[in-house]
Parts: structure tokens; sequence; C-alpha cells
């Protein structure tokens, strides 16, 4: 007997999980694009943001059925007190696409993640059309990129004569003497995580200059200062092997001190993308084969984990942190009787 029906079993904790996360992520997205909405001046950048938005709005009605349904609080989220569609333009439309294309990156993992921890039929069926929404959205996206000129493009390689195979250890060294050039796979992955640093500069830079809170504003700017030192030193790698390095966009945020978006919206999204971004590093990490490489990847990740973690303890302390849905505390209970 079929107990994948949504009208035979309850949500999983792992399928609520998932719907959670996505309708705050997606209130976030609805703020944001709204905002850039009413800024933008390219027709080909207004219509992708268009398109991501009725994306985003279409989720939220539909996260909503799925918890009504099974009796599951609906999250607070973000909402239109936490933006100002009014407030002069604080980016380029440049950046915002460079922005889309960052976040859909993210949207994407996050779907499969989503299909791959789900049970129920319409669960997967749900995440199955949003990434497939998504790769559509990255599809035109990348065109427009493309398009402008603006794409951001990994290193070319030369094609090798005929298959090799590694024959010496010194293949994994590179703490002394001299290192082997980088293999596709861990430049890849150097390139990747420079170009998501990027995203995170502009917008450090962004919001350090409009947030209300001076502990913001601080914290913001501390974490410029790391995501550049980063992006230092996987330039350096890259340019090691002769290699480029993807172009930074720091010139594309205005003079503006007026802040689009509240306190509570910018810190979230500076937290999630850092606490992203431990993950995409630990997946460079486990591909990287040089030695000095996973040492460099493993020291960074604490850096980002610890800035991370000092953005939560902010959240907390100011009341803004929504707490995900958590299993009982059976000893509390207990305690209670």
């Amino acid at each position: 007997m079929d107990d994948t029906s949504h009208s035979k079993v309850r949500l999983t904790s792992a399928e609520i999980a998932n719907l959670w996360s996505q309708y705050v992520n997606d209130s976030m997205s609805i703020c944001i694009l709204k905002y850039y909405l009413k800024n933008v001046q390219d027709k080909d950048i207004k219509s992708i943001l268009e398109f991501a938005l009725e994306l985003s709005e279409r989720h939220l009605e539909k996260i909503k059925e799925f918890l009504d349904e099974d009796k599951y609080p609906i999250p607070k989220g973000f909402t239109n007190e936490d933006v100002n569609p009014d407030a002069p333009p604080l980016f380029s439309d440049i950046f915002m696409l460079i922005y889309m294309h960052i976040m859909t990156i993210h949207g994407l993992t996050g779907y499969a993640g989503a299909v791959s921890t789900s049970i129920r039929k319409d669960q997967i069926s749900y995440f199955i059309q949003c990434n497939t929404e998504a790769m559509e959205l990255y599809k035109r996206i990348l065109e427009v990129l493309v398009d402008k000129g603006i794409a951001s493009r990994p290193p070319n390689i030369n094609a090798p004569e005929k298959v090799d195979f590694v024959k010496k250890q010194s293949f994994l060294t590179g703490w002394f003497g001299d290192r082997r050039p980088l293999n596709a796979i861990e430049a890849s992955g150097i390139f990747f995580n420079m170009k998501k640093n990027v995203g995170k500069i502009v917008l450090e830079i962004a919001f350090s200059q409009v947030a209300q809170s001076q502990e913001l504003r601080e914290y913001f700017q501390r974490g410029q200062k790391l995501c550049d030192k980063h992006y230092e030193i996987f330039g350096d790698l890259l340019s090691e092997s002769n290699l480029p390095s993807p172009p930074k966009y720091d010139s594309e945020v205005s003079s503006s001190t007026v802040s689009p978006f509240s306190d509570k919206l910018m810190l979230y999204q500076i937290v999630t993308l850092i606490s992203t971004a431990s993950g995409y590093y630990g997946a460079a990490f486990s591909l990287s084969q040089r030695r000095d490489l996973a040492t460099k990847y493993a020291i960074l990740i604490a850096e980002i984990v610890k800035y991370a973690e000092d953005g939560v303890n902010i959240l907390i302390d100011h009341g803004w942190m929504e707490q995900p849905p958590t299993f009982d505390d059976r000893r509390e209970l207990a305690s209670k009787k």
C-alpha cells in the first residue's frame, strides 16, 4: 500500500524543514526583488527580476497550503516592514544581475537537497518543479550575462596529448618546494568561491553604509575585510598557476546612505550567505588533492564559521532569529509532571 500520498501521512521533519527554510528565504527574496524592480533600468534585467518575483510569490502560497494542511504554523519570515521600495538606488543594474546569478545557484543547491530528503510524492513533485523553474531562471540570467559581456568565465585548460595517470606522491604535496600547477577540479572550486565572495563583498560594502545600527555597520565592515582577505588568498593560488581571477564589483554600489532594507533582513542575508559559503568551501576542500589547499580551506572555513556565529548571536540578541522547527524537549516535558 502506498504510504507516500499526502492524504495518508504527515509531513516528515525533513519536509517541514525544507518548506520552512524555503518560506523564510523566499519571503526575503520578495522584499529584495520588489526594491530592485523599483530601481532597475535595463529591460532585460527587469524581465529576470519579474520572473524571479513571480516564482517566489508562487512558492509562498504553495508552502502555506502544505503547512496549513499539516496544521503547522506559517513562519513570519520577512514582510513589507522589512523593505522600503522607495529608497534611492543602492546597487547598479549589473550588480542586481550578479546577485541573481549567485542566489539562483543557492536555490538550485537547496532544491536538489529538498528532493533528496523528501518522501511524500507531493513534496518530491513540488521541489522537482521548483528546481525546473530555477534552472529556467538560471538559464535566462546566464544568457543576459553573456549577452552583456559580464559573464565571469572560469579559466580555459589545454587538452593533453593522451590520458595519463599520477606516478609520484609529490602530486599531493604543496607545503614545501615546488608545487604542481592546480588541476581543473581545484581551480574550479577556487574560482567559484571567489565569485561568491565578490557578491558578498558588494553587499557588505552597501549594507555597512546604510545600516541603522553601529553594531551592524561594524559587523558588515569586518565581513568585507574577511571576504577581501579570502579573495586575495584564492587569487594568489590562481596566480601561481598563471590563471586569472574573476572581476570584482565594488564600484557597483551607489553613495546612498538610505537603507532599503531592515537591519534584520540585511543581517540575515549576510549570515545566510556566509553560512552557505562554509558548505561550498567544504565541498572544494574535499576535492582538493594538494595538501596546502586542504590546509588553507580548513583555516578559511574556521574563520567564516566564527564570523557567521557572531552574526547569529546578534540576530538572537535583537530578537530577530525565528526559531526553526524544533523537536520536543522530552526532559523538559517530563520535569513539568
